[in-house]
């Protein structure tokens, strides 16, 4: 079945946020009871023809601020010649570069991030920073930049005002689609969160992307948003995502 189209019917669900009651959550319970998994390595295609070995990675990571990099900088510090295929290049000539619009990020080397290793690096393909954390037995979240743990979530923020005149801030929690990527989301070859292929999770996104949605959130937040995942996927009046079986 081919990628299915970006507008389609979806449940939200709204609660203030237990730890900020100046602060609303706005979460996409269609994509959240979805059955989406990430299949690298085992059918993803890649963003762009030809280069079905990198998944997301082609393009390399922005940084989503200092701090950001700095984490990352640290676990960089930690990676060896057998769990990064391009150490030797990383630190010779940088591993950080400056996009056109003077914002930081992975650098792109021989075609993709230089954090990739190949398939036919001996210490194994994909991330080395991903291949880190299951080394050191730790979750992902802290060793890869943020917007690569974070994909496929998108976490957004906007400022409401009601009626009465008082105000909140939206945390939006969704689905990173096409459009998270901006214009340019538009020309990829193959995404995933809309292709059937990457719908075949055991568990729900809400389950298997936990970690993740708790450090976006909280834990309070989190376990919120969990019982509302369940109840909505027991209610059996679900706006089911139309690439999930």
């Amino acid at each position: 079945m081919p990628e299915v189209s970006l507008d389609f019917p979806r449940a939200w669900v709204e609660f203030t946020d237990p730890d900020d009651q100046d602060q609303v959550f706005r979460c996409d319970l269609t994509w959240l009871t979805s059955n989406w998994t990430c299949i690298f390595g085992g059918g993803c295609r890649g963003i762009y023809k030809g280069r079905p070995n990198d998944g997301c990675c082609t393009l390399g990571a922005h940084f989503s601020d200092a701090d950001d990099e700095k984490r990352v900088k640290g676990y960089v510090k930690e990676l060896t010649k057998d769990d990064w295929q391009f150490r030797k290049e990383g630190r010779k000539n940088g591993w950080v570069e400056t996009d056109d619009e003077g914002d930081r990020k992975t650098r792109v080397w021989e075609g993709a991030c230089i954090f990739l290793n190949r398939p036919d690096f001996p210490g194994g393909g994909g991330c080395a920073l991903h291949g880190l954390a299951l080394k050191r037995g730790v979750h992902f979240v802290e060793t890869k930049p943020d917007v690569c743990w974070q994909l496929p979530i998108r976490r957004t923020f906007r400022e409401v005002e009601r009626p009465d005149g008082t105000t909140y801030t939206e945390v939006g929690i969704g689905e990173y689609d096409r459009r998270g990527w901006g214009p340019g989301g538009h020309d990829l070859d193959w995404y995933c969160t809309g292709n059937t292929e990457a719908h075949i999770g055991v568990e729900a996104v809400y389950e298997s992307s936990k970690v993740e949605l708790q450090t976006l959130m909280g834990l309070k937040a989190y376990d919120v948003l969990a019982e509302y995942c369940k109840q909505h996927l027991e209610s059996g009046r679900l706006l089911r995502h139309p690439a999930s079986k």
